[in-house]
């Protein structure tokens, strides 16, 4: 999907620990940007021509990603989807967060910290990006269902590819909340991934409305877990991306082995909040050891 985030550095370095574990090679490829299909299709036309033995994928793209895939499995390529649902059945197992569930638990994080009720707004990912789509229904869907009190008055808006769009997409977004007082009319924002996540911080620090306004987001990376520390980001939902990569090379290995394999496989997620993220359980997802394995610098 998108290379540079520590999400995706943390999956690459399960990646390389499994390929370490069984000696095999893998090659890690993908695009900088999240919303360049065209990229990561060349990615994988490149890996059929290679005659690679397997396929780990986490489509950016549910929908556009699935041609390419019937291809490979039509070269005899078997393909492992991770991170990321892909429309069709054509692959051999599925290795991801259950997204929906992690969207229900950002859901009841934010209502308990706005004491459950208020006005609060989702500033949603890419469209065709299905694993944050189905964070955003699951988290419309709990607030609906269990908290009466709580009114979503936008969940439309939606980020753009670039850190610096998403940082003025959030600026807006918040600019339409503001009042003549200048103080913002919203009690809580949830955001479904770390590139939302930091774009939003940004403009609620710039804006000077950071810790008073409850923000819930998903994922980590050092300027988010900062933000924490000084109670400006009140939780955030961690998957586990370095045992996403490690699961996603090890069972695909084991099919090229002949084993049985499970269709699905849930790697789970938890709910960082100021109180708890120094347990040991939440400090390792929330601050991932990826450079030990990207052998990167500290």
């Amino acid at each position: 999907k998108g290379a540079n985030q520590v999400y995706w550095k943390s999956v690459h370095a399960g990646a390389v620990k499994a390929a370490e574990e069984l000696g095999i090679n893998v090659i890690w490829k993908g695009p900088i940007k999240e919303d360049d299909r065209e990229s990561q299709i060349k990615v994988v036309e490149d890996f059929i021509t290679r005659r690679v033995n397997g396929i780990v994928l986490a489509p950016l793209d549910d929908v556009a990603l699935k041609p390419v895939v019937n291809e490979a499995v039509k070269q005899k390529i078997p393909v492992l989807i991770i991170d990321s649902p892909l429309q069709g059945s054509n692959y051999i197992s599925y290795v991801a967060t259950d997204n929906y569930l992690g969207g229900a638990k950002a859901a009841r994080r934010l209502a308990e910290v706005i004491g459950k009720q208020g006005k609060i707004i989702v500033f949603r990912f890419l469209e065709g990006s299905a694993s944050t789509e189905l964070r955003v229904q699951g988290f419309l869907d709990t607030i609906t269902r269990e908290y009466p009190q709580i009114q979503i008055v936008s969940s439309n808006q939606r980020s753009g590819a670039t850190a610096e769009i998403a940082y003025q997409n959030s600026e807006n977004l918040l600019s339409s909340f503001k009042a003549q007082s200048g103080r913002l009319t919203i009690d809580g924002i949830f955001c479904p991934n770390e590139f939302t996540t930091f774009a939003m911080l940004r403009a609620l620090q710039d804006g000077g409305y950071a810790g008073t306004v409850k923000l819930v987001g998903f994922d980590s990376s050092e300027m988010l877990v900062a933000a924490m520390k000084k109670n400006e980001l009140h939780g955030l939902v961690l998957q586990d991306p370095i045992n996403m990569g490690y699961l996603g090379v090890k069972i695909i290995y084991q099919y090229l082995l002949g084993q049985k394999i499970p269709a699905i496989i849930d790697t789970g997620c938890e709910v960082a909040t100021p109180e708890n993220m120094n347990q040991p359980n939440i400090k390792e997802l929330l601050e991932p050891d990826y450079k030990k394995w990207l052998k990167e610098e500290s």
